[in-house]
């Protein structure tokens, strides 16, 4: 449908009264007025970016062909066509946001040498930044815990800590909330987002709907709360708050319908573990999913942001939940003030934003349904999170999974090869240590279980849940194994004080569920240091032990570089395996354990009721303690107030730091555009298979003592012991240069060897890969990595961009990519390519010996035009392949031709 509309003629704009004001909006049902919809049947998802359309074309953002296209949305016909977005406001946290911040100061001091004023550049929009992924769990077990963990977090992280506290006065429209408050989504979800957003131009009220791009792939978590957002690499966040609209393509919008309720036994995190695997095996990625039905009435507005938490896991853009009742119901319990909520309420009423329970369903490009009544508990595991697997289940697929590395290991016991217990130098697994800790230690043993992460903590009925199950096996004389490193991590100060207005904290703590500090934790890898008996033990026997966690992600060595078998679970199955001690057990038909008086205790003798859960969540989670816990939210303890980064506009750079450098990106930028050439005779850096995700191109977790980045580190006089983390260390990118594809699970298939290795060519020298793309670099020769399906799946990590780019990657080509990590690698200037269907690197027989040529970069380009792969092969023998230019619209194109998204920013800052 063409109508090629002048809207520069159309006013969409309407008016309501709510609390006695007049606000003006952009309506979008005016333009049925001019033929489109019925606005009405369209996705509320679509609805509200075509908001965002009308209000940013008014401003010149948003071209005529771009709002047409998108009015003329068809569940079964989509224009190739990417369209702006603007989000209210931007999300960071501190493992993404320190680097996000070294790119803007490295901006502002790119502006001075260019003559320019860097006090000038700041954020075009607020900009909230959330330090939490740096806390980690030293300490464990104890009334102490928590103080220990936050003192070391501030002793580790000082001098970053201290770049944010310069931005926080640095930057106008830039805040920070300390370390010690709480994840990033859910602050978010609890005092951040506001559902609508108010601003006043020439006397006028406008409002239109909250909406957030988050430097965190979990940022969908606040779809739950029918906030539209989604997570993007630093680089595309740096640009939005640079007045660069976000781009995407129109999007497919997958309609899931909800009936039902869940059956007793079973908890969100079951559901959304359960709708995991579902929509991983429909395909869904670069989508939008859209919840609807019956079923959203049983859900609470938690269990619906615990859904919305894991698109990322199912491969959806977002999964998104209309603002409707029960966000109204939650605005209000957790503290909104009632004039907020009804501001809400009338708003999205007026701008028939509102799903109500008679709302006619939504056009949907495909519905499915999930009957809630079906769902079983389960865990996911032990490598990905849309591995589902039934309790009963777990001990078979142990097994199945580990089976080389147990036969391995038998063939050493039985040869004499295994080294005995380090304690009392036996050889049988149950040594009988003093201590216990390595008593019974086997494979499948539990050595993690951590109630973590956003996705749960964040639901007052699981983590009241788990406190209530705690409470029985205490009561029945239950204790946790000895071997269990315990943990508790909640999302927020809200849930400490829950759990101690209900009297329920104690139980978890005589369980050793102390806690140890408000943040991700295990869940982004610092789950920390195993006790030395349990690791030696673990390491000598070569062992093949589990963690078991509350959280979103259980990428290889993500966790623990110890652990194999990495579980998902809701955190009454955490306890509940912490006191089992083994995933090795039916926890529908075996013990947990044995009570005082002898008896075996089973799962469903501690479950506790919905009835009681209920009960407790009504009397003790009240909007008095969201009020409270959120009134100092951006003032920090003593410590942080004590930092000191300074008052000027330009960052002081120390080129001895270990933790903060001026990156490279910018120095020595042309103001004119660079020629684009095609790619000549490049090697092959790595090959990977399927799924390779962007924990693999870049951990977050432990460095390697003898691992490049780690040797870099020591030759700084820095011991393993401060070595910190990958994570913590983004604000140094000659750390991270050494750290990608360092992750020590990955698989180059290239060697015969897990770890960051590779063959240097011609040569055919096993070197690390670090070493070799140095080497290549000297040579002058470019390089392009190769991977199989799903490539850069997992967290929203520009650093897996960045570094790739640092090390001279010219290309990635690929089976299929998952978006996040496509675009950073757009945005870092490095072309993502992709297979034609029933061509890979298995069907072209890629050894790593071949030289690859890539033409037809050197004229026009178009979105996902065609392209010509050439590989030679070592007996000269050559092969032309079509492959397809993941570039998918015309705005990506131009940040490949300026060499990356900052780039251009630049370019046009100090070009004026």
């Amino acid at each position: 449908m063409s109508h090629q509309i002048d809207f520069s003629r159309f006013d969409s704009r309407q008016e309501f009264t709510s609390n006695g004001k007049s606000y003006s909006h952009y309506a979008v049902k005016s333009l049925d007025d001019l033929g489109f919809g019925p606005v009405s049947r369209y996705p509320f998802s679509i609805r509200i970016l075509l908001e965002n359309l009308l209000r940013y074309f008014h401003r010149n953002m948003v071209t005529g062909s771009q709002l047409e296209a998108l009015a003329s949305w068809r569940p079964d016909v989509l224009p190739n066509m990417g369209i702006p977005f603007m989000p209210s406001r931007v999300v960071l946290q501190d493992f993404t946001g320190v680097p996000a911040l070294v790119d803007l100061a490295a901006l502002r001091s790119a502006v001075a040498r260019n003559g320019g004023d860097p006090a000038s550049m700041n954020p075009f929009i607020p900009v909230d930044l959330v330090i939490d992924h740096s806390i980690q769990v030293d300490k464990y077990g104890s009334k102490d815990a928590f103080n220990f963990n936050v003192a070391r977090e501030m002793e580790r992280n000082r001098e970053r800590y201290t770049m944010l506290h310069w931005g926080q006065k640095a930057f106008d429209n830039f805040r920070v909330v300390p370390p010690g408050t709480g994840i990033v989504h859910q602050v978010n979800l609890e005092y951040l987002a506001t559902v609508t957003q108010t601003e006043q131009q020439n006397g006028i009220n406008y409002i239109y709907p909250d909406s957030v791009l988050g430097t965190d792939s979990h940022t969908t978590m606040i779809n739950g709360i029918g906030v539209m957002g989604w997570g993007v690499g630093g680089i595309e966040a740096e640009a939005v708050l640079l007045a660069q609209p976000y781009t995407l393509q129109i999007p497919e919008v997958i309609g899931m319908r909800l009936n039902g309720s869940l059956p007793p036994g079973t908890t969100a995190t079951d559901l959304v573990l359960t709708i995991t695997k579902f929509l991983r095996e429909k395909g869904v990625v670069g989508r939008f999913v859209e919840f609807f039905g019956p079923g959203l009435d049983t859900l609470t507005l938690p269990d619906r942001a615990t859904i919305a938490n894991m698109a990322p896991e199912y491969g959806a853009t977002m999964g998104f939940f209309p603002v409707d009742k029960e966000t109204l119901r939650y605005l209000r319990n957790s503290g909104r003030t009632e004039e907020q909520v009804q501001l809400v309420a009338d708003y999205f009423q007026a701008a028939d934003l509102l799903y109500t329970s008679t709302t006619a369903d939504p056009e949907y490009t495909a519905v499915y349904d999930i009957n809630l009544g079906d769902t079983v508990p389960s865990l996911s595991g032990p490598r990905r999170p849309q591995d589902l697997l039934p309790l009963s289940a777990v001990t078979h697929d142990f097994y199945n999974q580990f089976s080389k590395q147990l036969d391995d290991r038998s063939t050493a016991i039985e040869a004499g090869n295994m080294d005995g217990c380090p304690t009392c130098d036996t050889t049988p697994v149950a040594c009988g240590s003093p201590d216990k800790k390595c008593d019974e230690l086997t494979n499948g043993s539990v050595v993690i279980a951590a109630i973590t992460s956003c996705t749960n903590t964040s639901n007052p009925d699981v983590m009241i849940g788990a406190a209530l199950l705690a409470r029985k096996a205490v009561q029945l004389g239950l204790h946790c194994k000895p071997w269990v490193k315990t943990s508790l991590a909640p999302g927020s100060k809200v849930v400490t004080s829950y759990l101690e207005k209900s009297n329920l904290l104690p139980d978890l703590e005589t369980l050793g569920f102390n806690l140890v500090g408000y943040g991700c934790t295990t869940c982004i890898g610092n789950s920390g240091p195993l006790d030395k008996t349990v690791a030696d033990t673990i390491q000598n026997k070569q062992l093949i032990t589990a963690a078991v966690l509350s959280g979103n992600r259980n990428f290889e060595a993500r966790i623990h570089p110890q652990i194999h078998a990495n579980y998902l679970a809701s955190p009454l199955l955490v306890i509940a395996y912490a006191l089992a001690g083994t995933v090795l057990i039916n926890m529908e038909t075996d013990p947990l354990g044995m009570s005082a008086a002898g008896e075996p205790v089973y799962l469903k003798d501690i479950w506790p009721t919905k009835e009681e859960i209920r009960e407790t969540v009504q009397e003790a989670v009240t909007a008095d303690l969201f009020v409270d816990s959120y009134a100092t939210v951006f003032d920090g303890d003593e410590q942080w107030q004590q930092l000191h980064g300074g008052s000027d506009s330009l960052f002081p750079w120390d080129s001895e730091s270990s933790y903060i450098r001026e990156p490279p990106f910018f120095t020595g930028l042309s103001k004119e555009l660079p020629p684009t050439t095609n790619i000549q005779q490049a090697r092959i850096l790595a090959l990977f298979g399927d799924t390779i995700t962007t924990d693999h191109i870049s951990p977050a977790g432990a460095i390697a003592p003898d691992s490049p980045a780690g040797m870099y580190l020591q030759n700084l006089g820095i011991s393993p012991d401060n070595f910190n983390s990958y994570g913590s260390r983004r604000g140094n990118h000659e750390v991270m240069l050494r750290g990608t594809f360092a992750n020590i699970r990955i698989r180059n298939l290239m060697v015969d060897r897990e770890g960051g290795y590779t063959k240097l060519m011609p040569t055919d020298e096993e070197v690390s890969i670090y070493d070799a793309a140095m080497q290549y670099q000297q040579a002058g020769t470019p390089l392009v990595v190769f991977g199989g399906k799903d490539y850069g799946t997992g967290s929203s990590r520009d650093w897996a961009a960045k570094g790739t780019m640092l090390l001279g990657v010219r290309a990635v080509i690929v089976s299929s990519f998952e978006r996040i990590h496509r675009s950073n690698l757009v945005g870092m200037g490095v072309l993502p390519l992709q297979f034609e269907p029933g061509t890979d690197i298995q069907t072209l027989h890629l050894n790593g010996k071949e030289v690859v040529s890539i033409a037809g970069l050197d004229g026009e380009l178009t979105p996902n035009q065609q392209l010509e792969l050439c590989i030679e092969r070592p007996d000269n023998s050559q092969i032309t392949v079509p492959v397809t230019l993941r570039l998918d619209n015309e705005m990506e194109i131009d940040y490949f031709r300026n060499g990356g998204i900052l780039h251009k920013v630049l370019r046009q800052i100090i070009t004026g």
